[in-house]
C-alpha cells in the first residue's frame, strides 16, 4: 500500500507559478508510473501527465503549451509538478496518483488505471 500527500497548493496571481509536491509513503518497489491529474469545481478530473518511475520518461496531457513539467526524486520518494503561466482557468484541486503495474493505459491519462490517490492540493489563480 502506498500514502500518497501532496503539497505546495496556494493563491496565486495570474502569470505566476507554482510547484506541486507529492510525497510518497509505503512500498514504492512496483512503482509503474506516477500521474497529474486536476479537477475543477464543477467539471470532470482532467489528466496533466505521467512520469515513469523507473527512467523519468514523461508524457503530458494536450493542451498544456508546455507550462507543466513533471519530475521526480525516488530518493525522496517524491515527484513535483511544476507550473507556470498560471491562469484562472487552472484554479483547482490537484491530485498525483500512482498507476497500477503494467497498466500501461495509465501513460495517457486514464483514470481506472491508477489505484493509488492523494488527497489534493487546492490551487487558486486569481488577481
Amino acid at each position: 500500500q502506498v500514502q500518497l500527500v501532496e503539497s505546495g497548493g496556494g493563491l496565486v496571481r495570474p502569470g505566476g507559478a507554482l510547484t506541486l509536491s507529492c510525497a510518497a509513503s509505503g512500498d514504492m518497489f512496483r512503482t509503474y508510473i506516477m500521474g497529474w491529474f486536476r479537477q475543477a469545481p464543477g467539471k470532470e478530473r482532467e489528466f496533466l501527465g505521467a512520469i515513469a518511475w523507473n527512467g523519468g520518461n514523461t508524457n503530458y496531457a494536450d493542451g498544456l503549451e508546455g507550462r507543466f513539467t513533471i519530475s521526480k526524486d525516488n530518493a525522496k520518494n517524491t515527484v513535483y509538478l511544476q507550473m507556470n503561466g498560471l491562469q484562472p482557468d487552472d484554479t483547482a484541486t490537484y491530485y498525483c496518483a500512482r498507476a497500477k503495474m503494467g497498466a500501461a493505459a495509465a501513460w495517457y491519462g486514464t483514470s481506472s488505471s491508477y489505484d493509488s490517490w492523494g488527497q489534493g492540493t487546492q490551487v487558486t489563480v486569481s488577481s
